[in-house]
């Protein structure tokens, strides 16, 4: 079961994210399970599989606002650089950030 200190190791904000939700730290980490399920990484890397960049933009941009709010900083910093790189919705490589965003779920599913 993932615990404050582990998330603290992984780079997380934890006293953001807690904060949020008003020091209850059995929720927090019941949001964090739900983040790490969303069917936004699912679909952010189909996405640029299919060069569907307007679908990848959305996807990052969903990302970038779950993770944000949980205070996941090294995955937020991740979708918000994509985000950004995807605005304009036109072709550009964010193949290795996204396996990096999903590298690192599969590091933070494990703690």
């Amino acid at each position: 079961m993932k615990d404050i200190d582990k998330l603290k190791q992984f780079g997380a904000y934890t006293d953001e994210g807690l904060s949020r939700c008003f020091g209850n730290t059995d929720f927090y980490l019941k949001l964090v399970d739900m983040a790490l399920a969303d069917p936004n990484f699912d679909k952010l890397q189909s996405s640029l599989s299919n060069e569907d960049y307007s679908a990848a933009f959305e996807a990052a941009h969903a990302l970038k606002g779950v993770l944000g709010n949980l205070s996941l900083t090294p995955m937020y910093n991740l979708a918000s650089d994509m985000c950004e790189q995807l605005r304009p919705r036109q072709k550009v490589d964010c193949t290795a950030q996204a396996q990096r965003l999903i590298d690192l779920k599969k590091e933070l599913e494990t703690l």
